[in-house]
């Protein structure tokens, strides 16, 4: 059984969803506010966050930053307003996936384990590590150390740093980044991936010149500039 925690306040809705999603395996536990959420959120230990955004007091994208300080865990957000900025805010913010109020129950199955699917399953390398000078990828266990030093990321994020590592030397366009990791539609494509980019880079600490592991590639996308273990 898959646990999934809501937060929203629409009530009725939510009772709905709790219905629908239990149908495919999926336990919906519901919060109508910010603080209940959270207190949910740190005891229930859930697999995966639904985020609305429109929340009173606390809103989506505040929670969504606390939740981060301590948890990698997949958020989806909802966004009622479906504006651009809205959902830009929440990659910033290291939401992994959005979805527009409103929308097709089924579509919110498929996003739920389409996500859940990815942080479960192992890269397909033959060997289930990747080494770099400096860098380490374990793609059974979805770990990253830079320096020996074990990295946080969210799992949109490590998708993208291993997509990035697995084709080493290769410049790969956004559109073919967003292509292999999906969830994100092309009205903000550009801003996805280079809020992604900007996320890891700051994790790793890649931020200085010349880039020790991404190196933008300029009006194309990026290219990881890593050198391989041999």
């Amino acid at each position: 059984m898959t646990n999934v925690l809501l937060i929203d306040d629409d009530e009725r809705h939510s009772e709905l969803l709790q219905t629908y999603l239990g149908r495919y395996g999926i336990e919906l536990d519901c919060a109508g506010e910010a603080e209940t959420g959270l207190e949910k959120f740190r005891s229930g230990k859930p697999d995966l966050l639904l985020l609305d955004v429109m929340l009173p007091g606390k809103d989506g994208f505040e929670i969504c930053r606390e939740v981060r300080k301590t948890s990698n865990v997949p958020i989806i957000m909802l966004t009622a307003r479906g504006d651009v900025i809205d959902r830009v805010s929440g990659l910033e913010l290291g939401a992994d996936d959005y979805i527009g109020k409103p929308f097709e129950p089924r579509e919110l199955v498929a996003r739920i384990n389409s996500i859940l699917r990815r942080v479960d399953a192992p890269d397909d390398s033959d060997t289930g590590i990747l080494e770099f000078d400096g860098m380490r990828i374990d793609t059974v266990s979805r770990t990253i150390s830079v320096d020996d030093k074990l990295i946080e990321l969210t799992s949109m994020e490590y998708e993208l740093l291993s997509l990035l590592a697995r084709n080493a030397g290769r410049k790969m366009s956004r559109d073919e980044i967003l292509s292999d990791l999906r969830g994100f539609d092309a009205a903000i494509l550009t801003r996805a991936v280079d809020i992604m980019v900007s996320r890891i880079r700051h994790k790793i600490g890649d931020t200085t010149k010349p880039s020790r592991f991404i190196q933008t590639v300029w009006g194309r996308g990026y290219v990881f500039v890593g050198q391989p273990l041999k």
